[in-house]
C-alpha cells in the first residue's frame, strides 16, 4: 500500500490523538471529511492502524510500584526462551518486556502493588524453575518521559 502525504499526516496526528474527531481531522489535513475518512477507513483495513485505545495511567488508580528488571537465563535455546516469555505472558503484574543483545536477555517492566509483591512474584518464578541465571532489580523513583515515539515519516 503507498502512502501519501496526507495518509502520513493521518498517522501523525491519531497517534497523539485518537480521540479527534472526524471534521478536526479533515481541517487539520486539509482535505473535506468524507475523503480523509475514507482514507482513515483504509489505513485501518490495511493493519496499519491496528485500534484506538486510552493510556491508563495505573499509578494514579491503583498505587502500583513499577519495577524494571535485567534478565539473563542459564541457557540459550529455543526452549528456555520460549519457556520464559510464556511465563511472562502469563503474569499480569508484567507490563513490558522485550528480548535484548548485549549482556542480558531480557529487560522487563512490572508493576506490583509493592516491593513485597514484586519480591513474593520473583521468588515465584524462581522456584518455578524458569532458567533464570541472575536478575538485577531497578525501583523506579520517577518517570522522566513517557510518550509514544514520534513517526518520523518522510511524506512524499
Amino acid at each position: 500500500m503507498k502512502l501519501d502525504r496526507y495518509d502520513f499526516r493521518i498517522l501523525e496526528i491519531l497517534a497523539k490523538d485518537g480521540r479527534i474527531t472526524k471534521s478536526r481531522l479533515a481541517e487539520a489535513i486539509n482535505l473535506s471529511v468524507s475523503p480523509c475518512w475514507e482514507r482513515v477507513r483504509r489505513l485501518e483495513k490495511a493493519g496499519i492502524i491496528e485500534g484506538y485505545t486510552a493510556r491508563i495511567n495505573s499509578r494514579v488508580l491503583l498505587k502500583l510500584t513499577p519495577v524494571w528488571m535485567q534478565i539473563e537465563l542459564k541457557q540459550h535455546n529455543a526452549e528456555s526462551f520460549s519457556r520464559f516469555e510464556q511465563a511472562v505472558r502469563d503474569t499480569p503484574e508484567v507490563t513490558e518486556c522485550v528480548a535484548v543483545g548485549g549482556g542480558v536477555d531480557y529487560l522487563v517492566k512490572v508493576e506490583a502493588e509493592s516491593i513485597d509483591a514484586y519480591q513474593r512474584l520473583i521468588d515465584d518464578w524462581l522456584i518455578s524453575d524458569l532458567g533464570i541465571e541472575r536478575y538485577f532489580t531497578y525501583i523506579v523513583t520517577k518517570t522522566v518521559k513517557q510518550q509514544s515515539p514520534p513517526l518520523g515519516f518522510d511524506a512524499e
